[in-house]
């Protein structure tokens, strides 16, 4: 169960103040805007440890919040997490109930955090799918934190990279053909060249609150990006960890922003170059 004095508790203390002086070395060098994370290994975890899934789910939503107030002490400003996949839904029904269940206490938790912290929270994919409780907690969550801009938090949900580009693709020709364009480019005799750019794909995106990741962490060991952030990936750093998720900490976060910065000028030259 997550509890709002494990957050307080994370703010505050020794282990904080340590936090910052080693982030304060770190700030030196260039700091990503964007980090996502592909949170794998929960249930890995959960074996390891001889506990039950749902407390490896728990563990991993600890982690989560662990990695978004470590974000906010660095200067990072956006943090994308694939917290469920549309393929998920063929687990056993018990288990993604018991996820379910995780993501509207987390959902609560976020509120309040949200209010302590300024943080603003947007949830991207296909959102439809899930119940009508847990879409009106999201959606009313979404609501109260529009404002916000300090920090930004999207959580990744019934989500996969294909139905998002599915969907913006969608949309973008939906948009044209409200406008009165047909569909193939011609109406009315005019030729309309590109009919469907970049730009408008991407501006139809879920995820488009953000900018395109920086970094892109995957935990336990896999190199798969796993139909996430596809589109949005080509010009970022990817790190894979052989840590399974809930035991993600504040060194792995610093290896991975030491080994972006490492390689920066290569990325900032491809990002010039696109």
């Amino acid at each position: 169960m997550l509890r709002e004095d494990i957050i307080i508790d994370i703010f505050s203390g020794w282990r904080s103040f340590l936090r910052k002086c080693l982030f304060r070395v770190i700030r030196v060098g260039p700091i990503p805007s964007h980090i996502a994370v592909i949170m794998d290994g929960n249930r890995r975890y959960a074996k390891k440890k001889k506990i039950d899934d749902m407390t490896g789910y728990d563990a991993g939503a600890l982690a989560l919040l662990h990695l978004i107030i470590y974000c906010m002490e660095l200067g990072v400003k956006y943090v994308t997490a694939y917290a469920f996949s549309i393929d998920n839904f063929r687990r056993q029904p018990e288990e993604v109930q018991k996820i379910m269940d995780l993501t509207m206490e987390s959902v609560m938790l976020l509120t309040w955090i949200s209010k302590l912290r300024s943080v603003r929270v947007h949830f991207a994919g296909k959102l439809q799918l899930l119940s009508a409780e847990i879409q009106d907690a999201a959606k009313r969550l979404m609501e109260s934190t529009a404002g916000y801009n300090n920090f930004v938090l999207t959580i990744c949900i019934c989500y996969t990279s294909s139905d998002e580009i599915l969907h913006a693709v969608e949309k973008s020709c939906k948009e044209k053909w409200d406008d009165g364009i047909g569909i193939m480019g011609y109406d009315k005799g005019n030729d309309y060249e590109g009919l469907i750019k970049v730009v408008d794909i991407e501006k139809h995106m879920y995820t488009a609150i953000a900018p395109d990741p920086d970094i892109l962490i995957r935990t336990g060991g896999e190199y798969r990006l796993s139909n996430f952030l596809v589109w949005q990936s080509s010009c970022c750093h990817l790190s894979s960890l052989g840590t399974v998720w809930p035991e993600f900490g504040v060194f792995h976060l610093v290896w991975a922003v030491l080994d972006f910065q490492k390689n920066y000028r290569y990325f900032a030259k491809k990002k010039i170059q696109l």
